[in-house]
């Protein structure tokens, strides 16, 4: 087979070159720092999209960045109790949790999907390990508290959630020696609380806490959205604290962004050097965030 020599006939070639050029800066100052990545949304549930997550979780470790995947399962949650018959409700977007809920919430998080994250990075040759908060005291819990309206007389009223809890301490040791032994930690969302009872704790919420606690160079955050969109639905691509609360301030961030942009902004404030909200439903947009000068998210920072 003769060589193709003349550049105008491998312009496919030429181009891959140009992207491992452009990523050159990126990979080297990225070398041996900690990236947290919250995963859940439309990309657990596809076939392709899941491939495409291990696929960069696994190049960001073969090229000396250490990968810390904290999973959701929401849904997933759902499905299951629906298949056993016991009826979820929310108030303020948070599932009220009692002890059969808790226990199969647990038996989703830390047992089914933990284990198939851990298999889809296997299969393409990661040496990923599958804990929960529970493990090696990585995450205490505090029962989450939460008031509502009355629907009557509108006076607030104390709602109990039952077993949801939020991070109040997080010990990032277990996860600092596998990154060290060459392993990727993945983390399920559940924890104990000092009371000793389980806790299953919001995905975004226990992903932010970790990060910080890491002091992680990024936290990513992926979502079935864009990122923070302006009121003409284009992206912002790079945003401080100062920002989100005048976009807050004029309700251009509403409803279910609040939440995630205040996690972001806490994992910044806590010691993370920058965070990004990140469409998951983009294939590789993990990559084309991190190895591009384009980006493909919102940057958070302070």
């Amino acid at each position: 087979m003769t060589p193709v020599t003349d550049p105008s006939k491998m312009p496919d070639l030429l181009a891959k070159a140009e992207t491992l050029v452009e990523a050159l800066p990126y990979l080297q100052r990225y070398a041996g720092e900690t990236f947290v990545i919250k995963y859940g949304g439309h990309a657990m549930g596809d076939p392709e999209a899941q491939r495409d997550f291990a696929e960069d979780v696994v190049l960001l470790k073969a090229v000396g960045i250490n990968p810390v995947v904290v999973h959701g399962g929401g849904p997933q949650i759902g499905r299951m109790l629906k298949q056993l018959g016991i009826e979820s409700t929310f108030v303020g977007g948070l599932r009220v949790t009692d002890a059969a809920t808790a226990e199969v919430a647990e038996m989703v998080l830390a047992g089914k999907i933990n284990k198939e994250i851990v298999g889809w990075i296997a299969g393409l040759g990661g040496r990923a390990v599958g804990i929960s908060g529970k493990d090696a005291n990585l995450v205490l819990a505090e029962k989450v508290t939460r008031s509502e309206p009355d629907p009557n007389s509108g006076i607030e009223r104390h709602v109990d959630l039952g077993f949801v809890g939020e991070p109040v301490a997080v010990d990032p040791t277990i996860l600092t020696n596998l990154a060290n032994d060459n392993f990727i930690p993945v983390v399920a969302p559940v924890a104990l609380g000092a009371d000793g009872a389980t806790y299953n704790i919001n995905a975004d919420t226990m992903a932010g806490a970790i990060a910080g606690a890491l002091g992680a160079k990024r936290f990513f955050l992926l979502t079935d959205v864009a990122g923070v969109l302006d009121k003409a639905g284009s992206l912002l691509t790079d945003l401080d604290r100062a920002a989100i609360d005048a976009l807050k301030a004029d309700a251009t961030i509403t409803g279910g962004m609040i939440p995630k942009v205040e996690t972001c902004v806490a994992a910044v404030d806590a010691g993370v050097a920058a965070a990004v909200i990140l469409d998951g439903r983009i294939p590789h947009a993990m990559l084309l965030e991190i190895f591009t000068a384009r980006g493909a998210g919102t940057l958070i920072h302070r």
